[in-house]
């Protein structure tokens, strides 16, 4: 009999659970309708201080329901304790700004700037910026005399000792980071990936390791574009500012390149025998990837074991150096002519060393995951003291240490003080629309001054067009709840008992509607809310309802108006943008990589007119370094505005699967130049003989940069797409004869050094074949971005 009434429920259960993953906002909701009202019904009637009460009634809310830190339980108690200490500063110097008009703007628009753009840091600061812009909001919309101050902060403590015990004892959430799980998956999926593919070359490549290889090859592929998925779904990089969290968030770009490198290995030639030396250094990289994952399964585990697998890595490598430096084929009758040297050779040479390069090439990739893992072990396993100060941990490994706390929030802060940053664009706008809503609620002398600030910080977003969307939501929403109130408010009248009981199901409502129906049904549970809120204190009726929808049309209409003065374009027009200066900025990190490459630290050395290069008197290195910093820098603003477009709502005006393709072919530039700068930092030995192939080498980078740069005009919209480049047959020649002519030993033997040449000018070649996969991309979405129908590339470069 109870089976048909039981029914909806799980009806409701499983749409619930299809719409709210993992139950977070059911969480919060559930914390803060248990909270709220019992905090408010403390200050309203026990201390009989209604000024107590409401702020003991939205601190609550602030804290509970705009925000949910992650990380361990001590993580989250600390994240919350910063948020009661600044949101405490923020409620006396607020107050103290309320009493006049011009003051309270200016100080709203400084500390919103100051909220907004400082989430760039971390993402536990962006996930607090709600919570830190109602701290100030509210005292601030409310003016007071200092008088009030003590009764503000009151109220604000009574919800911060509540806030503090209710996400520690009421359906405290599982100390879980599905990045760090996620990348410990991907990192087996990849390191079963090279153990079958060691298997299937051993095996002469048939029998039942051929199905094996394809299934894990499968496997891996899924694990990766799973991990990027996941890294992507949210609009702020998924990241703090611990040391641990910035050694995880660098592992995303590295594995997803690292599949990249993998799938972009050309496949032996048939009869060639197999190059054993780089099946020993693929399996000493599967091993790197098994322990990294299980480092990062469990951080607080002994490092000895990966840090043993690195220096077996490194031994590796250094065998795979020397056998490919004896692998080059001898050379044939001397000849000063680039045209007599017979192509075959040519050939011969590149195709001996290409096995080597391709392993060389993913174990430095595998090297820079297995020194970031262990990074990040090394901080989860510091004392309370060092977590405290933010001590850096002492690497074990070289190359290993990040920068400290301090620094790398300085970095990530610098990075965004660039006129084209959507992060720096969008503070100042948020800025502006609060300041602005502050001063026209107070000119205007409306009843509820917050609820038009409250309105604006809603409904601004990135761009006009979705400010005027979110203001129709806004409005629809906020008149259905007070149709939804009104309703409720006629049976009930006066009494507020019953307002007390249905307060709790209100706010459990409301801070479900968001996250599993939508934007308009949050504002409308939110109204409701308010409905009965001001009810409880003053029983005017269905009428607060009314004021709610004038005060929300207000802080709209102010939203609209910043939204069409302050870059209305939004993120989509600026990810192109930020594409163009990170492809330009990265390729001249590459070209500066090879003049470092070929130059050394040697700043006296001719640098043959390189636009590359250092210059002033700067070393190679220092230049490289530079650029390195700058890369970097674009990078961060194309990430945050690629998330930004991400988050847009409304209809896409790039296609998302080659945006994403352009963003990933950034990194890619990036870790090439990361890979050339590593090649030569463990090479001592002279340059005098090296001319000519410095010559070429250079010669080779400064076209691949040149691309580059051309394809980046073409993103800023100046100019067309650039057509792939063809390999250049004639540029290997001439690679090839100068090291045949400089870098063999008196033997005739090729030095380590001769490799190395050759190694750096396959990772050019490597970034010059990367070109034909983003000049489809930059067709599509430039052509999408001019109104023209998309074009196709008919022929591809080899």
């Amino acid at each position: 009999m109870t089976r048909p009434l039981a029914l909806p429920w799980r009806q409701v259960w499983h749409w619930l659970t299809t719409h709210d993953r993992g139950l977070m906002a059911l969480r919060r909701a559930g914390r803060t309708a248990i909270v709220m009202p019992a905090m408010f019904a403390l200050g309203d009637k026990v201390f009989k201080n209604p000024e107590l009460a409401t702020f003991a009634a939205f601190g609550s809310f602030a804290m509970l329901l705009l925000v949910d830190f992650g990380g361990t339980m001590r993580d989250r108690l600390r994240a919350q304790a910063s948020l009661v200490v600044v949101g405490a500063i923020f409620v006396t110097v607020a107050t103290l700004a309320s009493r006049n008009h011009w003051l309270a703007a200016v100080a709203m628009g400084v500390v919103g700037f100051g909220v907004l753009f400082i989430g760039v840091v971390s993402s536990v600061l962006a996930g607090a910026t709600t919570a830190l812009l109602l701290s100030f909001i509210l005292p601030v919309s409310l003016s007071a005399k200092p008088a009030a101050i003590p009764d503000r902060l009151e109220g604000w403590a009574l919800a911060s000792a509540a806030a503090m015990v209710a996400i520690t004892v009421l359906w405290p959430a599982p100390a879980y980071d599905p990045l760090r799980a996620k990348a410990a998956a991907t990192s087996r999926a990849l390191a079963a990936r090279l153990h079958s593919e060691v298997a299937y070359l051993m095996a002469a490549k048939q029998g039942k390791e051929f199905a094996a290889h394809s299934d894990a090859v499968i496997a891996a592929d899924q694990a990766v574009n799973e991990l990027h998925r996941l890294f992507l779904a949210t609009p702020y990089r998924p990241t703090g500012l611990s040391t641990s969290a910035r050694a995880v968030i660098r592992l995303v770009d590295q594995l997803n390149w690292l599949s990249v490198v993998l799938f972009e290995g050309r496949k032996p030639k048939q009869g060639r025998p197999v190059n054993k030396p780089a099946c020993a250094a693929k399996k000493a990289a599967a091993a790197v990837l098994d322990l990294g994952a299980d480092l990062l399964e469990n951080p607080h585990g002994s490092t000895q074991a990966l840090e043993s697998a690195l220096a077996d890595l490194r031994t590796a490598l250094a065998a795979l150096e020397r056998n490919a430096s004896s692998e080059l084929p001898s050379l044939p009758a001397e000849t000063d002519s680039v045209a007599a040297m017979a192509e075959d050779h040519v050939d011969e040479v590149i195709d001996a060393l290409d096995p080597s390069f391709r392993t060389q090439e993913l174990s430095f990739l595998v090297s820079l995951i297995g020194r970031n893992i262990d990074e990040a072990a090394r901080a989860e396993q510091r004392t309370f003291i060092g977590r405290l100060l933010g001590r850096s941990p002492v690497p074990s490994l070289p190359g290993a240490a990040l920068p400290g706390t301090l620094s790398a929030a300085h970095e990530r802060a610098l990075a965004h003080f660039d006129p084209h940053s959507v992060w720096l664009r969008n503070s100042v706008r948020g800025a502006v629309g609060l300041a602005l809503a502050v001063l026209v609620a107070e000119l205007s002398g409306v009843q509820h001054s917050f609820w038009v600030v409250l309105g604006t910080l809603s409904v601004l977003r990135s761009s006009a067009l979705n400010t005027g969307q979110n203001v129709l939501r806004a409005v629809v929403g906020t008149t259905v709840g007070v149709a939804v109130g009104s309703a409720l408010l006629v049976p009930i009248g006066s009494d507020t008992n019953l307002l007390w009981f249905l307060l709790p199901l209100a706010i459990l409502v409301a801070g479900v509607a968001p996250a599993a129906i939508s934007f308009a049904a949050g504002q409308a549970g939110f109204t409701v809310v308010l409905v009965i809120l001001f009810n409880i204190i003053q029983p005017i009726g269905w009428k607060v309802g009314l004021l709610r929808i004038e005060d929300i049309v207000l802080g709209c209409a102010v939203s609209l108006v910043v939204g069409l003065l302050f870059w209305p374009r939004g993120a989509a027009a600026a990810l192109s943008k930020a594409m163009a200066e990170a492809y330009g900025d990265s390729a001249r990190y590459l070209a500066a990589s090879v003049d470092f490459a070929v130059l050394q630290c040697d700043s006296t050395a001719p640098r043959n007119g390189s636009k590359g290069n250092g210059a002033n008197g700067i070393s190679s290195a220092d230049a490289a370094a530079q650029q390195a910093v700058r890369a970097a820098a674009a990078a961060r603003r194309m990430d945050d505005t690629f998330r930004n477009y991400l988050a847009e709502r409304g209809s896409k005006a790039l296609p998302l699967a080659e945006v994403t393709r352009l963003v990933t072919g950034v990194a890619g530039l990036r870790l090439a130049a990361d890979a050339v700068r590593d090649l030569w930092d463990r090479d001592d030995h002279a340059f005098d003989d090296r001319a000519e192939a410095r010559i070429e080498l250079l010669r080779h980078a400064e076209t691949v940069r040149d691309w580059y740069d051309d394809l980046a005009e073409s993103l800023d919209g100046h100019g067309a797409v650039p057509a792939a480049q063809a390999r250049d047959e004639d540029s290997d020649v001439r690679l090839v004869r100068a090291v045949e002519r400089d870098l063999r030993d008196e033997d005739g033997q090729a030095t380590a050094t001769a490799v190395r040449m050759i190694w750096t000018g396959d990772h050019l070649d490597a970034v010059r074949r990367l070109e034909r996969i983003l000049v489809q991309s930059a067709l599509v979405a430039t052509d999408r971005t001019a109104g023209r129908p998309p074009r196709r590339v008919l022929a591809e470069a080899r």
